[in-house]
């Protein structure tokens, strides 16, 4: 279990409120799989050696080893680390082989913040990216990811912002953590920020999401659609402040359902982010999960 320690909101009861979400009955037909772990050459794709090596000899035996102010591991940090990349990487796998359509990786830590170099804010691989790189090396030319994380996913946008295969759509609280996402930063022309000022709520971010990033996605046309699911822009969520609720969530997911039922052949891969109200993310995760479902 990835532990960060005492009063960290990064915490193993993330993932127990979520998947507490996920027993409700209407979701008794989902498949649960057990993630596998990320190969290193998966984690290459987007991350440099020396962070890849970092990560690996900072894993303590015993009690914790701090990367950042606010990134912590404790002895089964790697394992849950590599597990989390490994989830998004079979889920594109499970997609594009056949059958299914839509997946939810319930992981942790998160990913958005790690960047190319550096592993920072939670997180010490970049789970989506991972994957998005394995979709693009498995031969697709158009992948989007949109995150509506109430933080800027400025990992995602480093690695990828000379990517002209790749879109990436992000609203976000701004000013905050971590200083990346202002409107005029968009790579090569496939960075698309939407910040959001402090204590916006429903309608400034379906606005958002309206005005700014569904109509790039219409553009680019993905022939898969990836979601970095944060959802810490909720109203009870302590370490930010944006006032959005369940609804919006599954207002959101629906409209990116969509925009996948056009281009993408239906296909969507959704993987946990930030959120740290426990009710909150309760209520959020089962609002997603079941719009996802529709």
């Amino acid at each position: 279990m990835h532990d960060p320690g005492p009063g960290h909101p990064e915490a193993p009861a993330r993932l127990r409120a979520v998947l507490d979400a996920l027993d409700d009955p209407r979701f008794v037909l989902l498949e649960r799989v057990l993630a596998p772990r990320a190969t290193r050459a998966q984690l290459e794709r987007v991350h440099d050696a020396t962070l890849i090596d970092r990560v690996f000899a900072s894993a303590p035996s015993a009690g914790y080893a701090q990367l950042d102010a606010d990134t912590v591991m404790s002895p089964d940090s790697l394992e849950a680390a590599l597990r989390a990349a490994g989830a998004v990487c079979a889920a594109v796998d499970a997609l594009l082989e056949g059958g299914d359509t839509r997946a939810f990786c319930a992981v942790r830590p998160p990913g958005h913040h790690a960047t190319r170099r550096t592993a920072m804010g939670f997180c010490l691989f970049n789970n989506v990216a991972v994957g998005a790189a394995l979709a693009l090396a498995r031969g697709l030319e158009r992948v989007a990811i949109v995150d509506f994380d109430v933080h800027h996913g400025n990992g995602t946008q480093d690695i990828f912002c000379n990517e002209p295969h790749l879109l990436y759509a992000s609203t976000h609280q701004w000013p905050l953590y971590p200083g990346t996402g202002a409107r005029g930063e968009t790579g090569a022309g496939n960075m698309v920020n939407a910040p959001l000022p402090a204590g916006a709520g429903s309608a400034q971010f379906r606005t958002a999401m309206q005005a700014t990033v569904l109509p790039r996605l219409h553009e680019f046309r993905p022939q898969l659609l990836m979601i970095s699911a944060g959802f810490d822009a909720h109203r009870l969520d302590p370490l930010a402040s944006l006032n959005l609720d369940a609804d919006d969530y599954a207002w959101v997911t629906r409209e990116l359902v969509a925009i996948a039922n056009a281009f993408a052949q239906g296909r969507v891969i959704s993987s946990l982010e930030g959120g740290y109200s426990l009710t909150a993310l309760r209520e959020s995760t089962a609002a997603h999960v079941a719009a996802l479902m529709e």
